[in-house]
C-alpha cells in the first residue's frame, strides 16, 4: 500500500496529475494550468516532486499485482487501494 500520510493535496488530486503526466505527453507546466483551469492551484514542482516519490512505488505495486494474475484473465488494468479503501484503477 502507498502511504500518501502527510500531504497537502488529496489523493485524488495527486493521482489525477501523475496519471495524466505518465499517459500523455504533458510537461508538469502544462499540469499545472490544466488544474488551474479546474481550480485547483498546485505549482509544478510540486507535481515533479509527487512524480519522482510516487511512480516508482505505483510501478512496483503495479508490477507485483500484475505479475500475480494470471494472464489468462485478459485483465490488463491495474487496482490499487488506498488507506481510503476507494480503489484507483490505472489501464
Amino acid at each position: 500500500m502507498i502511504n500518501f500520510e502527510g500531504m497537502r493535496f488529496p489523493i485524488d488530486i495527486i493521482l489525477v496529475c501523475i496519471r495524466w503526466y505518465v499517459a500523455y505527453p504533458l510537461s508538469y507546466r502544462h499540469l499545472e494550468e490544466m488544474m488551474d483551469e479546474r481550480g485547483v492551484s498546485v505549482d509544478h514542482s510540486s507535481i515533479n516532486r509527487w512524480a519522482i516519490r510516487f511512480l516508482p512505488l505505483i510501478e512496483k505495486v503495479s508490477q507485483n499485482r500484475h505479475t500475480s494474475r494470471s494472464r489468462a484473465s485478459g485483465n490488463t488494468s491495474t487496482a490499487l487501494s488506498t488507506k481510503t479503501g476507494r480503489p484507483l484503477i490505472f489501464c
